[in-house]
C-alpha cells in the first residue's frame, strides 16, 4: 500500500529535541502549508500540519531549523488514537518525517551556525583537478 506525503511550508516554531525512555531522539514541529486556492475572503488558507521526526533527522531538525524557515518534508501520514482528560476518544493525524530539506534561499540567522562555518577535518573532501575527464555528472 502506498502512503507518501510531500509538504512545503514554514516552521511554526523552532523544533525542540527530546529523548524517549530508550534515548531515541525525537522532535515534533508544525508546518504551515499554504493552500493553492484562495478562500472566499481572497486569502490563501493555511493548513497546520503536525510532524514528528526521529533519530538523526530529529537531531538535524532541532539543530538547523528555526521559526519561519521554509522546509520540504517527505514522509508518511499516520493516525493516532487517544483519550482526552474527559474520557472522549480522539484521533490525531501527523506526518512521520522520513526526510527534511531547506527550501529558503541562503540567509543569515543570529545564533545559528551555517554548514559552511562548520570546521572540517583534512581529508573530509577530495578536490578534483580541472582535467578529471573520467568524472560523470
Amino acid at each position: 500500500m502506498l502512503n507518501s506525503i510531500d509538504l512545503q511550508g514554514r516552521m511554526k516554531a523552532r523544533p525542540e529535541l527530546r529523548y524517549t525512555a530508550s534515548n531515541t531522539p525525537v522532535t515534533s514541529f508544525t508546518l504551515a502549508v499554504q493552500r493553492s486556492r484562495k478562500g472566499q475572503d481572497g486569502e490563501y488558507p493555511v493548513d497546520w500540519m503536525d510532524c514528528v521526526a526521529w533519530g538523526k533527522t530529529a537531531e538535524r531538525a532541532a539543530q538547523w531549523f528555526t521559526k519561519g524557515d521554509m522546509a520540504i518534508v517527505r514522509g508518511r501520514l499516520e493516525s493516532r488514537d487517544w483519550e482526552d482528560k474527559h474520557g472522549n476518544k480522539r484521533r490525531s493525524w501527523e506526518v512521520q518525517v522520513e526526510s527534511l530539506f531547506f527550501c529558503d534561499g541562503k540567509k543569515e540567522s543570529a545564533g545559528r551556525a551555517r554548514p559552511e562555518d562548520i570546521p572540517r577535518e583534512p581529508g573530509d573532501f577530495a578536490e578534483l583537478a580541472d582535467d578529471d575527464s573520467d568524472v560523470l555528472f
